[in-house]
């Protein structure tokens, strides 16, 4: 692996569609290699023996493996956005959307083994790379923000902060449960799931907490 040397800028591959097309192949074999080998491993070189393409093929369009990373960080965050941006916006008049169905649809994208591992690599390496910590960071806060919206929109009597709190609460509270249900800290139960929907689903409808 050779980083782009200071000063020097990087090569910009054509935006063309087949340009478009190599760089999501790269993307998807560096996704392949971070969840089978983990964040320690995901080299250029490994990604580009996944990919089967040369070494020199895959700094055409990463020069650095600090490119590679953010890359795949970049594509896999806006796809949960993309994922939950329907469920956060389901009502044109949200006090008429179920909560709880709202909460178990949000679940639903815990029973996929591959994600949750995925953003369980993301969150070990944000823990020792700060500019993967500033993405993620800023994707929880834009999910915060669509979940405080939709709160605000069902409790026009709350206060902007009150959402917030309540809004990051929320996203604690499913964005934890998945170390939980995935079996990564302990396994799933009918019982469990009740309780954390009925929990959930309160945030966005009780009068008082």
């Amino acid at each position: 692996m050779t980083d782009t040397p200071a000063g020097t800028p990087a090569p910009t591959p054509r935006a063309t569609g087949k340009g478009a097309r190599k760089r999501g192949e790269l993307l998807d074999a560096a996704e392949h290699v971070l969840l089978a080998s983990g964040y320690a491993d995901l080299s250029m070189r490994a990604v580009a023996t996944a990919a089967g393409v040369r070494l020199g093929h895959l700094q055409y369009y990463f020069p650095a493996r600090s490119d590679l990373v953010a890359a795949v960080l970049d594509r896999v965050l806006r796809r949960s956005l993309d994922r939950l941006e329907p469920l956060l916006a389901t009502a044109a008049d949200p006090a008429g959307a179920d909560p709880s169905a709202w909460v178990t649809a949000l679940l639903e994208d815990q029973d996929d083994p591959a994600l949750v591992r995925l953003f369980t690599e993301l969150w070990a390496l944000a823990a020792l790379d700060e500019t993967v910590a500033v993405a993620v960071r800023a994707f929880y806060t834009a999910y915060r923000d669509q979940v405080a919206a939709h709160l605000g929109g069902r409790r026009p009597d709350l206060p902007a902060d009150e959402c917030r709190a309540r809004a990051e609460v929320f996203v604690m509270l499913v964005e934890g449960a998945s170390l939980f249900r995935s079996g990564v800290a302990a396994h799933r139960s009918a019982r469990t799931d009740a309780t954390l929907i009925a929990t959930a689903a309160a945030l966005l409808t009780a009068r008082d907490r």
